[in-house]
């Protein structure tokens, strides 16, 4: 009996066994069944990762280029400050004192007020020689200029504000002119005001409309018998990058002459005339009062108009011709579109030619598409961006196809990977080149691009392995 008992529970034991290894079984075939089923949906959510992942070494190379666009700012600067800085030249103008008289308990004291006169008519010539200094391996533009400033001040605009021409100290009159950095006078300043010459001093004694310039005491006696005084001066002037002017007269005429074929013209007016051929340029400007927000007489400095002085400059921005670091930045924004499309159609390939691609050969290829950037970024600061593109795009091509035929070892597809890196990096271009028109090419580019996608997806068949 217990024989028979032993031999029972062995075999419900066997049988139990039985069942639990088919169940194992069948549950591992589901499983497998089941991985094998969505493998696809896996790989595109391992690739989705891998493209957000990547985006880490991008936010670092956009870093690095903003980076080196500040350093280069900063040497800008630097140059500056030693040759001289951008250079906004704000007159003449007469300064003219008369006293005020007012109680202060019952004692009379006097102070003195200040009249500001504009000049009716201003005329600027000016010849610019430029030159190219470098800091390091960055470029900055600098020029001297010679300017010759004529004109003619008038009593007219004192009578129509109705200033009392009588209370005027003529006789402590100044002339002043503003200037941004005085380290940019090349020699001594004078003018010659109706026949006599007058050389000016350094700093504006409290008399300007800004701080920073040079002044000149002068006889106005015929100013207050009405006569009209013309007036002529040259400057040698230095600066960098930029030179402007303030329109003070009733009518200024500003002409400009350089030897440099890339201005900006900034401010608030843009010049009349322009000519601007592959070796220099000319403009003219003229300006009238009624183009501005100030009169011709200023009483003791109202800050409004002088805000509005400040303001209403016009000039020429000597813009160098070098704008990688901004080409480089607008490249970057179009990386995960790059990296995107790259991963599809190694994910395609993957599929229809029935081979295997390990996520971290992926990871490899994305890797050598973010190097791309930094190669851009470090040539073109040597041979130019457009070189620079060219040299880099392929060098990465080279790679990632050469890398593609290794691991795929099939011509085709890596030939395949090459034409369309090469074809999105000139796309890249195009759309860097443009301005007007990015917006529009970017968006049907990428409307043929996903029609292209959907039309290569629908022949594989998601659900089977």
């Amino acid at each position: 009996m217990e024989n028979l008992n032993e031999n029972l529970n062995d075999n419900l034991n066997d049988d139990f066994s039985d069942h639990l290894n088919e169940g194992l079984n069948e549950t591992k075939r589901q499983a497998s069944g089941c991985l094998h089923r969505f493998s696809k949906s896996i790989k595109v959510v391992v690739i989705a990762f891998l493209v957000l992942l990547l985006l880490i070494p991008m936010f670092m190379i956009e870093d690095m280029i903003s980076e080196r666009g500040r350093t280069q700012t900063d040497a800008i600067v630097e140059v500056g400050q030693k040759w001289s800085l951008a250079q906004t030249i704000t007159g003449p103008y007469i300064n003219l004192k008369y006293p005020i008289t007012h109680e202060d308990n019952g004692v009379k004291k006097v102070s003195m007020g200040d009249v500001t006169l504009l000049p009716d008519e201003l005329s600027v010539d000016g010849q610019l020689h430029t030159e190219i200094l470098r800091r390091g391996i960055y470029k900055v533009n600098v020029y001297q200029s010679e300017l010759v400033i004529k004109g003619v001040f008038s009593s007219e605009e004192l009578l129509k504000n109705n200033v009392d021409m009588d209370a005027l100290l003529y006789n402590r009159a100044a002339v002043c002119l503003n200037l941004t950095d005085m380290r940019g006078l090349s020699e001594q300043v004078s003018i010659t005001l109706n026949d006599s010459v007058y050389m000016f001093e350094p700093g504006m004694d409290g008399r300007g409309i800004d701080n920073m310039g040079v002044h000149a005491i002068v006889d106005l006696s015929a100013l207050k018998e009405g006569k009209k005084l013309p007036y002529e001066m040259k400057i040698k002037l230095k600066g960098s990058q930029s030179i402007n002017f303030t329109p003070l007269g009733k009518t200024t005429k500003v002409s400009l002459k350089a030897n440099w074929n890339t201005p900006s013209f900034d401010g608030n007016y843009l010049p009349e005339k322009r000519e601007i051929t592959e070796t220099d340029f000319s403009a003219q400007w003229q300006v009238l009062n009624l183009n501005r927000n100030y009169p011709q007489v200023l009483v003791n400095y109202q800050n409004a108009s002088i805000k509005d002085i400040q303001n209403s400059n016009f000039g020429v921005n000597l813009k160098m011709p070098v704008e990688q670091y901004q080409q480089s930045m607008r490249s970057t924004k179009y990386a995960i579109l790059v990296i995107l499309l790259t991963f599809m159609v190694i994910f395609f390939t993957e599929i229809l030619e029935k081979t295997r691609i390990h996520a971290l050969q992926y990871l490899l290829v994305g890797l050598a598409l973010c190097l791309f950037y930094s190669l851009l970024l470090s040539m073109s600061e040597h041979i130019g961006f457009g070189m620079a593109y060219l040299v880099a795009s392929a060098l990465t091509i080279a790679l990632v196809g050469g890398y593609m035929l290794g691991i795929i070892r099939r011509k085709k597809p890596a030939f395949i990977m090459v034409g369309l890196l090469g074809v999105l990096y000139i796309y890249v271009f195009i759309l860097i080149q443009l301005e007007t028109f990015a917006l529009l090419a970017g968006s049907l580019g990428l409307f043929v691009i996903l029609a292209m996608v959907m039309y290569f997806s629908k022949k594989i068949d998601w659900f089977n392995e």
